[in-house]
């Protein structure tokens, strides 16, 4: 890969012509319409949060460089940001009016309210830049390696570098753009920021099953993403359809997986709300997210639920008198042992070999109360079932 460093070009330049979408939320293009700023293989602009943005600004301002940027030469007098497109698109939105900075007493100064000399410093303002020329295998690899530092690149961030091409131009438009109209539905199932490209790395989870990358290397050159498209809604659209209420423990579920487990099973919407209504409120429950996989399994692995376990005073409770009563009878302390009628059947287990377990299934109605506790033999206790 060959390097030439350029320390001619200033902030002007580089906003001649500068683009900002708001709607997609990235920087188009500038140099007078020869760079690219946000090439499919960069992220998404992350810095409008108000701090990030302005610590550019300020920079500028107060005549601190803004470190290493780095262009892709892609033809004649055309290039791409291959980084600094987080710090370009800062300082290009702040020249164009798109935000403020924060002025004496705390008042909002945008571009053009600022004083002439002021103006003059930002735009004046010399650029480090490197334009880099090589093959797309090198200047990917370069790409990973300078975007260790700083805010680093996630998985699918580096995912959408590394396969860069008409599949990742399609699939950024629909998942990872916050203006998107079905974002807001989505973030009742799905964790995480549109922007660092969570919902589509979701997505691509689910209709890959997993194989991210292969998934993405086999339809680098699509035009089009119905599949991902129309796998993604079936998903949602069944989880919509037999969940008739929203939680926050509905967020980040594995719901790609509980899709293929589940989905050609019939289910009666309203039931099923009810049962997640009465165990979200159910003292016994600790798990309140493996509520949606125990309902959708027919109420069966009690273990989704974490159930609240008996508390080590009851147990001693029980455990003494159901000892004392063995004793007196000669036989084990452990019930299931007795019935179990072998070579443990009069033995006295110690404490710490036993555990607490519900004489009537937490599952069917039994409560976690002394009235409800027996303790059995950790064997025992283990080959029960459900409780």
């Amino acid at each position: 890969m060959i390097t030439t460093l350029h320390t001619e070009w200033t902030v002007a330049d580089i906003c001649q012509g500068f683009v900002y979408n708001e709607y997609e939320g990235k920087g188009l293009f500038g140099l007078s319409g020869k760079l690219v700023i946000q090439p499919e293989y960069q992220r998404n602009y992350i810095y409008a949060d108000g701090k990030k943005d302005v610590a550019v600004v300020q920079s500028l301002l107060n005549e601190y460089p803004l470190g290493l940027i780095y262009f892709v030469k892609v033809s004649e007098d055309k290039y791409e940001v291959l980084d600094g497109q987080q710090r370009i698109t800062s300082f290009g939105r702040f020249v164009t009016g798109k935000f403020a900075i924060p002025g004496a007493n705390g008042v909002p100064q945008y571009f053009s309210g600022l004083a002439e000399d002021l103006r003059e410093r930002i735009l004046s303002a010399k650029l480090t830049i490197y334009v880099c020329e090589g093959e797309e295998s090198e200047i990917k690899a370069w790409f990973k390696t300078i975007n260790i530092a700083g805010v680093p690149l996630n998985e699918q961030e580096l995912s959408n570098a590394i396969h860069s091409g008409p599949f990742v131009t399609k699939a950024k438009e629909e998942f990872s753009n916050s203006q998107n109209a079905n974002v807001q539905k989505w973030s009742a199932y799905i964790a995480g920021d549109v922007l660092r490209q969570d919902f589509l790395r979701t997505a691509l989870k689910w209709v890959s099953r997993g194989d991210i990358d292969g998934y993405m290397s086999r339809h680098r050159y699509d035009d089009n993403i119905n599949e991902l498209r129309a796998y993604f809604s079936s998903v949602i659209d069944w989880i919509s359809s037999i969940f008739e209420e929203t939680s926050k423990y509905m967020r980040g579920l594995e719901w790609g997986e509980l899709y293929e487990k589940y989905h050609r099973q019939a289910y009666d919407s309203k039931a099923v709300s009810q049962k997640v209504r009465e165990l979200m409120v159910d003292e016994a429950v600790n798990d309140y997210k493996g509520v949606y996989e125990y309902v959708l399994g027919g109420c069966q692995d009690t273990r989704l639920l974490n159930i609240r376990l008996f508390d080590d005073r009851t147990k001693k409770r029980v455990y003494l008198k159901q000892t004392e009563q063995a004793k007196a009878k000669r036989i084990s302390n452990c019930p299931l042992c007795v019935m179990a009628d072998g070579a443990d059947k009069s033995r006295i287990w110690k404490e710490g070999e036993m555990d607490a377990d519900h004489v009537s299934a937490w599952s069917r109605g039994g409560a976690t109360d002394e009235a409800n506790c027996q303790m059995l033999c950790k064997t025992h206790n283990r080959v029960k079932g459900n409780r």
